[in-house]
């Protein structure tokens, strides 16, 4: 069991990508200095209260774990912060967020039930891979370099970045526990990119 500060933010944040965040709410300037201070490690929840109403902390809930890689300070206790993904939890037990002014909670590991024989999966990234380099290759305008990707690691995780799409898709991605699942759904929205002419829609 392991407890970590928790951040809900209307962004879904995949293990072993990176995001930059902008932290300007004292709470969170605060949950940020005791996270410097430590680990550098709080949790990235999916949570727009737009949508969703304010943030409960349900056990259940599905997020990130984020690693505070750079910081800068801004004025006013403002800061900017590039976090990276390392791995996925589900909130156990929320805590007493009155006591330190942001949210806690009690998480558990969120870990793939599924897991393929590594040629299977292997075979599956590969063709995954090929779909988004036709993609890129239709574009108008295709980009100089294509990022690297390495199969020997969750391709999925490192794809769903690229696709703008419903947050609400992403987080659905996040928690699925069978990467080959998670490979079909890419290979549904990049297919289709393919089929549509220049196959911009969809893809970044």
């Amino acid at each position: 069991m392991l407890t970590l500060p928790l951040f809900p933010l209307p962004v879904v944040l995949f293990p072993g990508t990176c995001t930059p965040l902008h932290i300007f709410e004292p709470r969170y300037q605060k949950m940020v200095a005791e996270c410097l201070a430590g680990d550098r490690r709080f949790g990235l929840i999916y949570h727009d209260s737009d949508d969703q109403g304010p943030f409960l902390g349900e056990p259940g809930r599905v997020g990130c774990v984020a690693h505070i890689d750079r910081f800068e300070p801004l004025d006013d206790g403002r800061s900017l912060i590039m976090v990276r993904g390392m791995h996925r939890f589900r909130i156990d037990e929320s805590l007493d967020s009155s006591v330190h002014g942001f949210y806690r909670a009690d998480v558990a590991p969120f870990e793939d039930v599924v897991r393929p024989r590594r040629e299977a999966v292997l075979a599956v990234r590969t063709r995954t891979l090929g779909l988004l380099h036709r993609v890129l290759s239709a574009m108008p305008e295709p980009p100089d370099e294509v990022p690297a990707f390495d199969v020997e690691f969750d391709l999925s995780f490192q794809l769903a970045p690229l696709v703008q799409i419903d947050a609400m898709w992403h987080q659905s991605l996040l928690e699925l526990q069978d990467e080959v699942y998670r490979l079909e759904r890419l290979d549904a929205v990049f297919q289709a990119a393919v089929d549509q002419a220049g196959g911009e829609e969809g893809v970044a």
